[in-house]
């Protein structure tokens, strides 16, 4: 069920923002809107590929080829990897809790982001490298005019992807 997945991450991105909550609330804030920004493009991309188990998200390639290429982009950052907006949030945390002289906190933190890492790699592993047995004679849907076409899907997934540049802003408004 891939509601359990997007539960463990809101579960585990709440826990970067109470971690970083006494020492920076500023820094807490912008967590929590670059998590929505991303929550909300994983949420509306998932809504309008009707996924909701792995099977169903291995065919979503078939019916939304863009949406299944932009959605593990989305995934990836939610786990926050470096080129991805995801990323900013998690760094400017571990900069904090080193500069409160918590350096063995941050690195801990920071492994356990790994297994988040984990499960949306899964995710995008089985959209990306697998195909659902499914046996289509029709016509392909994406051929078909798009029933999903949504101005907060797509900025929301343009903010998610791309708000990294400009982070030195962001810091300096926040910090």
């Amino acid at each position: 069920q891939l509601r359990k997945v997007m539960a463990y991450s809101s579960t585990a991105n709440l826990g970067w923002m109470i971690l970083v909550l006494q020492y920076n609330p500023s820094l807490t804030i912008l967590t929590l809107i670059v998590y929505l920004f991303m929550a909300t493009a994983a949420f509306l991309s998932l809504r309008a590929n009707k996924a909701t188990t792995l099977n169903s998200l291995a065919t979503s390639g078939i019916k939304a080829p863009v949406l299944a290429a932009i959605l593990p982009l989305a995934l990836l950052s939610m786990g926050g990897l470096p080129p991805l907006t995801g990323f900013l949030p998690k760094w400017l945390i571990l900069q904090e809790l080193v500069k409160q002289g918590l350096p063995i906190l941050a690195t801990l933190v920071a492994l356990t982001t790994l297994l988040s890492l984990y499960f949306y790699l899964r995710l995008t592993y089985v959209m990306a490298l697998t195909t659902s047995p499914n046996n289509l004679t029709a016509t392909l849907p994406w051929r078909l005019n798009p029933q999903y076409t949504s101005t907060a899907l797509s900025s929301s997934l343009v903010i998610s992807l791309l708000l990294l540049p400009l982070a030195p802003t962001m810091k300096t408004l926040v910090c």
